[in-house]
């Protein structure tokens, strides 16, 4: 009982620091740089790491796909099939999100913890700033727009390295691949790719935020704080990929 009571508070309190957050900038050219930054220490910067995990995760979905399923009673086309429904519908927008959820939730909660025990939070407070939209907004609207792209990326990426993994076998032609590639697809697979990035970009964005603001502490609590934003995080995104997953089935 007493967790569940503690739940609402926090999430509560959740719910009012948004409702801050998302106010109009007071400034929009500092807003408009501060995105811009944040575009490139969380997303660009991102952009290796997702290329690279995305395409050897690729090849062995593929890979294990002609492991599990070598028989002639399957057309060859049916691995680069159930190779891009795999990548697509959960590889990318799921996976790939837990990833970002430990390497940026953790640098957002840790950059704004830092921020609150060195009392700089504090300072812009007493100069008049709505500290919850200057620091938070630039985070969640970068997150927002750039996450969908890396998505993009990771799809595309996971793909070329499901076909590398698949001709490594001696299995699978790139000719058969790219036959099971699109083979019925639909711009519908992407749109729910897209929509679960955007989802859980509000979701890395907004709880690591939330964690980093409220801090209490010193150094030892930013620590903590990270370390609970990626949990967080990472559960709350599984949750709503069941949710998503069920209104678009």
């Amino acid at each position: 009982m007493k967790r569940i009571n503690n739940f609402i508070v926090e999430f509560g309190r959740y719910l009012l620091l948004m409702k801050e957050a998302f106010k109009r900038p007071q400034n929009w050219v500092v807003f408009y740089r501060k995105v811009l930054f944040e575009i490139k220490a969380l997303g660009i910067d991102s952009i290796v790491i997702v290329l690279i995990i995305s395409i050897f995760i690729g090849a062995a979905i593929v890979i294990q796909i002609i492991l599990n399923m070598d028989s002639p009673m399957y057309p060859k086309w049916v691995y680069g099939y159930a190779g891009r429904k795999a990548i697509i519908l959960e590889l990318a927008p799921t996976i790939i999100s837990l990833i970002l959820a430990g390497k940026c939730a953790s640098r957002i909660a840790s950059e704004i913890g830092t921020q609150r025990i060195t009392e700089q939070i504090d300072a812009l407070e007493v100069m008049g700033v709505n500290t919850a939209s200057y620091l938070i907004l630039p985070k969640v609207m970068a997150c927002v727009f750039f996450f969908p792209l890396l998505m993009i990326m990771s799809i595309f990426s996971a793909i070329v390295g499901g076909g590398i993994g698949g001709y490594m076998t001696g299995t699978l032609t790139i000719f058969n691949y790219v036959e099971g590639l699109r083979l019925d697809f639909t711009t519908s697979e992407i749109v729910y790719a897209l929509v679960k990035a955007t989802i859980n970009a509000v979701i890395i964005s907004t709880l690591a935020c939330y964690r980093g603001y409220t801090i209490k502490g010193g150094s030892v609590e930013v620590g903590q704080e990270s370390t609970k934003a990626i949990v967080q995080s990472s559960i709350a995104i599984m949750i709503f990929n069941i949710l998503v997953t069920s209104l678009f089935n």
